[in-house]
């Protein structure tokens, strides 16, 4: 292997060369005339007239080598259902919900929304229309009616899959009054519905646009789909993501450039091999499922794992134990998780072997020093943090071990991904920064394999959305702050939207949320801006302490409160001090771990938080405006 700056360098300076090479890992129908097509920047054509198919390539092509290796482990704490599928039952699964979907109108380009817990038939979902050559688009389950309603009119599926329920931390959610009332609400009405009837809802409704999965599986039960092969270009999946206009903006992967990313991504950043298992604790709902849960595993010949269920229940062990029974190799998961795992028992840790997992890595929010030292220590393991977007599918800084086991640092998720032309630029100018100079982390063109290729149905949003907010460059924003140092190494900052100005310094979030995250007694932390007439932005900090009953009573709350200011004064000096410290039980969060800052900041303000229709648990809320009022 050459060292990571010589493979990065030939990455950026002979894309078509580096990503040649890297296109031999999946399989080629037809093999691609043109590596790279930049004719029409921002836009970027990856192995273009190359027909491939992602099913294929994650299922059928192993079936000579692993057909009686497992290829999926699937565990419920929620129902205490569990079941294993080596890649032959997968194949015949993936063929079984194909050809009910070809059954019920399901055409290569068509849309297939998927309104799913995390159940397997998700993931045969999934890969059914990447068999047909349909698109499909995952909305995470429970989604408000009101938000599945918008997905659905911008999509227009012509079938949506969905279950009688889901579950989470011993919670039933019945999904169909929440179908039912998106139905009503969108313009657009897909030809069917098919019902995924886990027997969880004790009141389903028998509504007449329902159909059964099961009757229509037994039907097609020895059924054989074959594989469309699409052009590597031709859209794979869409994917919603948060907009700032209001309206979610449709993130469109490919075929084959995604394929090769994740291919590659998994011997070079994740070095998982062939007949490993790994544990991705996300949700199909999100990037990190559809990338680390079902494709990249399943492309490398992996077992992957699908959980359903929470750290906790019915304890702080339950993931520890799924190492030591599954003998998983890679983990995957986010910081979130490992801070309420923090909270528990430590003897539960330890309590599991877990002799057989390489690496802990994590990805979606900042990974805090404090939270990376600890789980580093308990487990023994080195722990490797990661940092990438909806946009992009797969690391843009990580730590390629497979290319060069470089030094980890902590507070950073790495240096620069392969193909990724990473910079740092003055927000006002555009310039590039120098090394520790704080700016927005930025991607030079072209994006490379794997990452969004539009908006769906809108090109014009894809350019002025991504690629128009640096002046005097088209460079791809990120939207986060960060921090390069001399070494490539890049620390995140927090998002361009969460900088608070006060009296005219700027101030990432993170980084105050940091300092107070090195306070002992804190357990988690959450730092918004806040209006204020003299400074035009104020820092409040919300904070959860492991201990609740040590800080009961005034005098210790208003002890710590003093104690975490001078925390901040030490680290970032005056400038830098919440005007408030409040301490609460819990975080609004979503359900998949991400904290709810804006909401927060609108609380703190004296705004209304407006509709959450992804929150976890809406009395955290009650929390934070009990803490913002004395009470």
């Amino acid at each position: 292997m050459p060292s990571y700056r010589d493979f990065h360098r030939l990455s950026i300076d002979d894309p078509e060369t580096f990503w040649r090479e890297q296109a031999r890992r999946i399989h080629w129908d037809t093999p691609f005339d043109t590596v790279l097509d930049r004719s029409n920047p921002p836009f970027a054509r990856w192995f273009v007239g190359g027909r491939t198919n992602l099913c294929h390539n994650a299922v059928d092509r192993h079936l000579a080598d692993r057909a009686q290796q497992n290829a999926l482990v699937y565990v419920s704490t929620e129902t205490g259902i569990e079941r294993r599928y080596t890649y032959a039952e997968l194949y015949a699964e993936i063929n079984r919900m194909a050809a009910v979907m070809r059954s019920l109108g399901v055409k290569r380009g068509e849309r297939v929304l998927l309104y799913l817990p995390m159940i397997p038939e998700a993931l045969f979902a999934m890969l059914a229309c990447a068999r047909l050559g349909a698109i499909h688009s995952v909305v995470f389950g429970g989604f408000a009616a009101p938000s599945l309603a918008a997905r659905i009119d911008d999509a227009k599926p012509v079938l949506i899959v969905t279950a009688d329920a889901g579950a989470r931390g011993g919670k039933v959610i019945d999904y169909t009054p929440l179908m039912d009332e998106a139905l009503a609400r969108a313009k657009h009405q897909p030809a069917h519905v098919l019902l995924i009837d886990r027997q969880l809802a004790p009141e389903r409704l028998n509504a007449t646009y329902l159909v059964a999965y099961e009757p229509l599986r037994e039907q097609f039960f020895d059924a054989h789909v074959p594989c469309e092969w699409l052009e590597s270009n031709e859209p794979s999946y869409v994917l919603y993501t948060s907009g700032t206009t209001g309206k979610p903006k449709g993130v469109v992967r490919d075929v084959g450039g995604y394929a090769v990313a994740l291919a590659a991504s998994m011997e070079y950043i994740f070095q998982g091999r062939a007949g490993d298992t790994m544990f991705t604790a996300s949700d199909i709902g999100w990037v990190v499922g559809h990338s680390y849960i079902i494709y990249a595993p399943l492309l490398a010949g992996l077992t992957t794992v699908m959980y359903e269920g929470t750290p906790i229940r019915p304890d702080g062990g339950i993931w520890w134990r799924l190492v030591e029974q599954h003998r998983i190799n890679l983990m995957f998961t986010a910081p979130t998780a490992l801070r309420v795992l923090k909270k528990q028992d430590p003897a539960l840790l330890k309590k599991s072997d877990l002799s057989s997992l390489r690496t802990l890595f994590l990805a979606g929010e900042p990974l805090d020093e404090p939270t990376s030292a600890w789980i580093a220590d308990a487990l023994g393991k080195p722990v490797v943090d990661n940092y990438w977007q909806t946009e992009t599918g797969w690391p843009i800084l990580a730590i390629p071990g497979g290319v060069e086991a470089l030094p980890p640092k902590l507070g950073s998720p790495g240096v620069p991904s392969y193909g990724y032309d990473v910079t740092l630029r003055n927000e006002a100018t555009g310039d590039e920064c120098t090394p520790g100079e704080k700016g927005v982390i930025a991607i030079g063109y072209p994006l490379p394999p794997g990452c969004m290729k539009t908006v769906w149905g809108d090109d014009a949003r894809f350019v002025s959305t991504y690629w128009s907010s640096v002046p005097g460059h088209q460079l791809y924003s990120t939207f986060d702050w960060g921090i390069q140092d001399e070494d490539g190494y890049v620390t995140i900052l927090g998002r361009t939207d969460d900088v608070i100005n006060v009296a005219g310094h700027r101030l990432g979030t993170r980084e105050i949320e940091e300092a107070l995250s090195s306070h002992a007694a804190v357990a988690e932390v959450a730092v918004v801006g806040v209006t204020d007439v003299v400074k035009g932005q104020v820092a409040f900090a919300f904070v959860v302490v492991r201990d609740a009953q040590q800080f009961a009573d005034d005098k210790a709350r208003n002890k710590l409160a003093s104690e975490l200011m001078k925390t901040v004064d030490r680290q970032l000096g005056a400038i830098g001090r919440p005007a408030r410290v409040l301490l609460v039980s819990m975080l609004p969060k979503t359900r998949s771990g991400k904290l709810l800052r804006r909401a927060i900041a609108a609380l703190a303000e004296g705004r209304e938080p407006g509709d959450l229709p992804t929150i976890e648990d809406a009395s955290a809320l009650t929390m934070v405006r009990d803490a913002l009022a004395g009470r």
